[in-house]
Formats: C-alpha cells, sequence, structure tokens
C-alpha cells in the first residue's frame, strides 16, 4: 500500500513538473515589449517598420527608434536594445563589430549583397575614384556624404587619402545628400556622393558607382543582430528574424512604399498587405 501511494506521489511531483516546465515555455514570447533601434538610411527605415508593422498585428509592443550605428552596438552589447536590422558586416561595421561583437548575436541575414561607393549621375564622363582629380572643379572639390558614424563616411576618408583626392568631405544626412543629388541632376551638374546598395536612389536616378580599383569599399551583407538571450526569450521572433530576407527587387518596392507614405508605418503596412504571403512565412505556423 506504501509503495503505491509513493509511486502516486511521485506521478503527482512529475506531473507538477511537468506543467511547470510547460507553462513556463508557454510564456515564451508573452513579454512582448520589444525596442527595435535603426539608422536614418532608408533601407534600415524601410525594414524596421516593416518588422514593427507585422509584429504589431501579431500582439507585439514594438518600439522603433532612429539612432546613430555606434550607439546600437552598445545597447544591443548591454540589452538595452533588442533586434538591429541593417547591420553592415563583416567590413563596413567592422569597427563596431570589433568593439561590441562579443555580446551580441548574429540572428539573419536581409541582404546579401550591400555595396558602397562613391556615386555620380550616369552623365559624369568619368568611370574611375583615380580619374576624380583631375575634375576637381567640376565637383566643386566635395563629396557630399551622411553622418560621421556611418562605415561609408569612414571608407571615404580612406578613399580619399589612398586616392590622394584634393576633395572635402561634406557631412550632411541621408536626406540632404539625396536632395544634393537630385537638383544636381535636374540642372545636369556634376556631383559626387556617398552611396550604397540598397537604396531607392538606384530605382529612382540614373547613376552610377565609380570604379575603385584600390578596393576601398568593400561588398557586405545585411545582417540581423539581435541582444545576447533575445532568441531564447522570444524563439518565435528568432525564427521570424532568421527568416527575414528580402530579394533587391522587394526591398527597393518596400523602400519605395515607404518613401512614399505620408507615414512610413502606413507604407510598410500597405507592403506587408500587397506581400502578406511572404512576410507571413518568416513567422512560424501556430502549433
Amino acid at each position: 500500500m506504501k509503495n503505491k501511494i509513493a509511486k502516486i506521489l511521485n506521478l503527482t511531483v512529475v506531473a507538477a513538473i511537468l506543467l511547470a516546465v510547460a507553462s513556463c515555455a508557454g510564456k515564451k514570447d508573452q513579454k512582448k515589449e520589444i525596442f527595435i533601434p535603426y539608422p536614418n538610411w532608408s533601407e534600415g527605415i524601410a525594414m524596421t517598420h516593416l518588422a514593427k508593422a507585422f509584429l504589431d498585428q501579431n500582439g507585439y509592443d514594438v518600439e522603433i527608434k532612429p539612432i546613430e550605428p555606434g550607439p546600437i552596438y552598445a545597447s544591443l552589447s548591454k540589452g538595452d536594445a533588442d533586434v538591429f536590422l541593417d547591420a553592415w558586416l563583416p567590413y563596413t561595421h567592422a569597427e563596431y563589430w570589433d568593439r561590441f561583437g562579443d555580446q551580441i548575436d548574429h540572428i539573419g541575414t536581409a541582404f546579401g549583397n550591400g555595396t558602397t561607393g562613391l556615386v555620380v549621375p550616369s552623365y559624369v564622363t568619368i568611370n574611375s575614384i583615380e580619374e576624380m582629380n583631375d575634375n576637381v572643379d567640376k565637383f566643386d572639390g566635395e563629396i557630399i556624404g551622411i553622418g560621421s558614424g556611418a562605415g561609408v563616411h569612414k571608407n571615404t576618408l580612406k578613399a580619399i587619402d589612398e586616392y590622394g583626392l584634393n576633395f572635402k568631405q561634406v557631412t550632411s544626412s541621408g536626406t540632404a545628400m539625396i536632395a544634393a543629388l537630385e537638383g544636381a541632376i535636374q540642372n545636369e551638374e556634376w556631383i559626387a556622393i556617398t552611396g550604397w546598395k540598397p537604396h531607392f536612389m538606384w530605382a529612382r536616378f540614373d547613376i552610377k558607382y565609380l570604379e575603385d580599383p584600390k578596393g576601398v569599399y568593400p561588398t557586405d551583407e545585411v545582417q540581423i543582430l539581435a541582444r545576447k538571450g533575445f532568441t531564447t526569450d522570444f524563439p518565435k521572433l528568432g525564427t521570424f528574424f532568421g527568416n527575414f530576407k528580402l530579394e533587391e527587387s522587394k526591398l527597393y518596392e518596400l523602400v519605395d512604399a515607404v518613401e512614399n507614405a505620408t507615414d512610413p508605418l502606413e507604407g510598410a503596412k500597405q507592403f506587408y498587405q500587397n506581400n502578406k504571403e511572404m512576410v507571413d512565412s518568416w513567422y512560424p505556423a501556430a502549433e
């Protein structure tokens, strides 16, 4: 009789443990507050708003905020931010990865062929960075760039040194840089900017990279990073961001939708509705 009671008690304890484990597992993804910082770059803005559009609809409370890339990496390393969808690695953001990479997880690749370089309108008659010094006056001795925290800004300083360019890099914002490009094209003036792919400028303007024979500007992946422990806390989101990948044409469609909307989030929502089957497939199906 005692053995039977002992067996019943043991089974009860085991059942209680299993129930507790199941309860804990069920609580994964239940604390649904997510913080996603992003740099003020067209593809980062677009992809981050798409993630928010989808996650908001699926019961997550998502805060997004534009921040410079260096502080984003620092925030991820300290666990103050959850996910970053626009990490240019292994080269452009190498400085930040070298400092913080040990405390950050790579969880996906949003785009597989990220390039940077000096961009000019196609009517500009030179084709290489090596030819720029012969045309300093036509460019007003300036390369129009973006924020100093961007990897392409640092690589452009390196290009000026490596090629011995008699140019200065003008620090501005992505919006100001594109406005300068558009204004120059309207007047068929020469202009050089710090450009990258993916970016909507390639769909909107007839432009080209200047050849970079010294290889100053590398090819990267646009990777998705997360704080340590994120995929354990949010296994479904680990799957979602692991599957989050856009081909070039789809990325430009997304960027265009966000850029042309009155509200970026509304543009991202419209893209989601137009591509619902694709985006929904990134998230694990209900069990």
